[in-house]
Order: C-alpha cells, then structure tokens, then sequence
C-alpha cells in the first residue's frame, strides 16, 4: 500500500487523494507534520526514488523562506540535508507518496497515473 504523507490544509494534497481514490487507488494517509519521516527513512525513499535531495524540499514554503534555504541549500552535505528534511515536516515537499522503489513527490497527474494507476 502506498504510504501517502500530505498536510491537512494543502490543496495539492487533497486533489492526490481524491485522484488516487477516484482510480481505487489504496492508499494510507499520514500526517507528514505529525509523522514527519526519519533521516533512515528519509534517505532509504531518496536513493529508491533517483530523484536529487534537493526535489524532496518544499521550496514554497514559509519554513523553507524562514531558513534561507534557498541560498544555504547549496552549502549543505547530503546528510545535512536529510537531517534537515527529517526535522520538520514542512520543509518535505508534498504530497510524498511511496510504495517499494516507488516514490513521487509532489502531485502531477499525468505522473500519478503513470506510477500509481497502471
């Protein structure tokens, strides 16, 4: 079953839910401020992903602008910013879906339809 990390109030997040429920798509909803992933599990979905770190970061949000990432992303070692993602859930771009060596971050429906539908 796919493991679904959304926020409550995002949008984009609840048009992912509504189109994986609408393909019968299962999926498990979690909380990603509540249950933010850990560094262990964070790295295991970034190398089965083969996504950059740095796609896994939530670039429009307040959290992100707060702590000048923009600037001090670059500076920032692997681990360091895996350990960064894993201290706050808001930095995780959203929805984070991933099942196996399956992961999408963020919702593109053609995207979704492709991985999660066939």
């Amino acid at each position: 079953m796919i493991r679904f990390y959304q926020y409550s109030n995002c949008t984009t997040c609840k048009k992912a839910a509504k189109f994986l429920q609408d393909y019968g798509v299962s999926f498990e909803p979690i909380d990603i401020v509540q249950h933010t992933p850990t560094y262990s599990e964070l790295k295991e979905i970034v190398e089965s992903s083969d996504l950059d770190v740095n796609k896994f970061f939530n670039t429009h949000g307040a959290k992100y602008r707060e702590l000048n990432l923009k600037d001090k992303l670059q500076d920032l070692s692997y681990d360091e910013k895996l350990e960064l993602l894993a201290s706050d859930g808001m930095l995780i771009k959203r929805p984070l879906a991933v099942m196996d060596d399956k992961v999408t971050v963020g919702f593109n429906e053609q995207q979704y339809q492709d991985v999660w539908v066939n």
